[in-house]
C-alpha cells in the first residue's frame, strides 16, 4: 500500500500562481516530491490547460490578474478527480471558505511552510475518496451461521488465516449462492474479521450497473471521456484503495469489463476512461454470484481466466431450505433485530408460526424471510407473531401427505447405507426425464427453485470433468 505521507509518484499538478518567483519555488519543491507540474500565471492559461490535460491536484492562488479562482470552481472547470487547494492571504479567509463550498478541498494562508502543501493535497484527495465511499456504504449486519453451517465456519476460519498470512497481496474471494442467501453479509463478515477491517468496505451491485456505465463506475473517468462526462469521476476501485471492494453479481458484467477487473486484480493497476496513464490501486476483491460461474464460463458468458482467478478461495452458501434446523433460530435472530429497528420491544413467534416458517420453501431465502418478518411487524401490533400476521402458509394436506410418504417409505434403508447425493441425483434425473429436460418444470416437481436446480446440474457437470 502507498504511504499516507507522500504524494503518489508521477502525480500531475496544476500550479496557478501569478507571483513568478513563488511559482518557481513551489514548482521546484513539488518536482522534488516526484510530481509533474504544469504552470499557469492567470485564469486564461489555466483554462487552456484544464481543457487539454487532466490533473490529480491543483494548487491555485485565490486572486489572479484576470479574475479569481472562484470563477473556475463555479464553472466546474476542475475534474471531480482533481483535489484543489487554494492559497490566500490572511484577509481572504472568507473567500477561501467560499472556494471550499464550491468544491475546493482545502486552503493554505500565505505565508506557509512548503511542507504543509503535500499534507493539504493528500487531505483533499482523502475527502474525495471518502465522498465516493459514502455513496456505496451500507449498514453492517451480522451473518448468522447457525448449527448447520459449522463446516462452513471452519472453512471461513481457514480463509481468514490465509488472508492474514498474505496481508500484503490478498487473493480474491468468490462467494456463490442463490439470491437472498446472505452473500453480501458474508462478504462484510470476512472484511470485518480480516487484516483490513479498519479500512473501507465498498459494495457495488454489478447487476444494477448499465453496461455502458459499468466501466466508468468501477474505474472512473476523466472529463470528456464520453458525451455526458462533464466532470471527471473517481472509480470504486480507487474508493476502495487499501480496503475491500465487494463486486456483487459479478457474472452480470460484460466480458470487456471482466478483462479490466482481472488486470486490476493481477497487476494492481487501473486506467480511468479517457486517461493516458495507469493508477496503482490496492483493493481486495470479494466477488459474489447467484449463478454458478463455472457454468457461465463453460458457455462463454464469463471469462475463464477470471473465473479461475476468483475461484482460488471459494465459498458456496446453501439455500435456506437446506438449513432446516437453522430456520427458526435465524427467524428469531431477524425478529429481534427488526423489532428493535421498529421500536416494538420484545416480540416472539407463536409455536404455530414457527412450524409454518419451517414448512415454507423460502425460494427467496433469508432475504424473503427477513421481508416477511418485517411485514408482520409493521401490520401486527401484539407481542406475538402468529399465522394471522405471517403470510407463510401452513403445510397443505398435499404437502403433508407427501412429507408423510417420505417419512414412512415402503422401502427400507440398506444395512450398508447409501450416499444422500446419489438419491438427490436420481431424483433430479427422474424429474428431468419426466419433464423432457425442462429445468423450470423439473424444479417445480422437486419443490426447489430453478436457480438451485441449475446450480446442482452445473456442480455435477464440473465434478465429471
Amino acid at each position: 500500500m502507498r504511504s499516507d505521507t507522500a504524494l503518489p509518484a508521477g502525480s500531475e499538478v496544476l500550479l496557478l500562481e501569478d507571483d513568478a518567483a513563488l511559482r518557481k519555488r513551489l514548482a521546484a519543491y513539488l518536482r522534488s516530491l516526484g510530481c509533474e507540474i504544469a504552470e499557469a500565471a492567470d485564469l486564461a492559461a489555466a483554462r487552456r490547460l484544464l481543457t487539454d490535460f487532466r490533473f490529480d491536484f491543483a494548487v491555485a492562488d485565490l486572486h489572479l490578474p484576470d479574475g479569481d479562482v472562484l470563477e473556475l470552481l463555479r464553472a466546474g472547470a476542475f475534474s471531480e478527480n482533481t483535489a484543489v487547494v487554494v492559497m490566500t492571504a490572511f484577509g481572504g479567509i472568507r473567500e477561501a471558505v467560499e472556494a471550499m463550498r464550491l468544491g475546493a478541498c482545502d486552503y493554505l494562508a500565505k505565508p506557509f511552510e512548503f511542507e504543509q502543501l503535500p499534507v493539504a493535497l493528500l487531505r483533499g484527495r482523502s475527502r474525495r475518496v471518502a465522498e465516493r465511499r459514502e455513496e456505496h456504504r451500507d449498514a453492517p449486519e451480522e451473518f448468522f451461521f447457525g448449527e448447520n453451517l459449522r463446516g462452513l465456519r471452519r472453512q471461513l476460519d481457514s480463509i481468514l488465516a490465509a488472508l492474514v498470512r498474505l496481508e500484503q497481496r490478498l487473493p480474491p474471494v468468490l462467494i456463490e449462492g442463490e439470491t437472498g442467501t446472505g452473500k453480501s453479509l458474508l462478504a462484510r463478515w470476512l472484511h470485518t474479521r480480516g487484516p483490513r477491517a479498519a479500512q473501507p468496505f465498498v459494495r457495488v451491485n454489478c447487476a444494477a450497473l448499465p453496461e455502458q456505465l459499468a466501466e466508468s463506475e468501477l474505474f472512473g473517468h476523466e472529463r470528456g471521456a464520453f458525451t455526458d462526462a462533464k466532470k471527471g469521476r473517481l472509480g470504486l476501485f480507487e474508493a476502495a484503495d487499501g480496503g475491500t471492494l465487494f463486486l456483487d453479481e459479478i457474472g452480470s458484467l460484460s466480458l470487456a469489463t471482466q478483462a479490466k477487473i482481472l488486470t486490476a486484480i493481477d497487476d494492481g493497476k487501473i486506467r480511468r476512461l479517457g486517461a493516458a496513464r495507469e493508477i496503482a490501486v490496492d483493493a481486495h476483491v470479494i466477488a459474489a454470484s447467484n449463478q454458478p460461474l463455472a457454468e457461465l464460463a463453460r458457455t462463454g458468458k464469463f471469462r475463464d481466466d477470471l473465473f479461475h482467478r476468483l475461484h482460488l478461495l471459494h465459498v458456496a452458501l446453501p439455500p435456506l431450505r437446506e438449513r432446516g434446523g437453522d430456520i427458526v433460530p435465524i427467524a428469531r435472530h431477524l425478529l429481534a433485530r427488526l423489532a428493535q429497528r421498529h421500536r416494538r420491544g420484545t416480540v416472539a413467534f407463536s409455536p404455530t408460526a414457527e412450524r409454518a416458517l419451517v414448512a415454507h420453501g423460502w425460494p427467496g431465502n433469508i432475504r424473503e424471510l427477513s421481508h416477511e418478518i418485517e411485514r408482520a411487524l409493521i401490520f401486527g401490533n401484539g407481542p406475538t407473531l402468529d399465522l394471522a400476521t405471517l403470510s407463510a402458509p401452513e403445510p397443505s394436506d398435499a404437502s403433508a401427505s407427501t412429507t408423510a410418504a417420505w417419512r414412512n417409505p415402503a422401502w427400507r434403508l440398506p444395512e450398508s447405507g447409501f450416499a444422500i447425493d446419489d438419491i438427490v441425483e436420481t431424483l433430479v434425473a427422474e424429474a428431468l426425464r419426466e419433464t423432457g429436460d425442462n429445468v423450470s418444470a423439473a424444479a417445480r416437481r422437486l419443490g426447489v427453485t430453478r436457480e438451485f436446480l441449475r446450480y446442482r446440474l452445473a456442480a455435477r457437470r464440473q465434478s465429471l470433468q
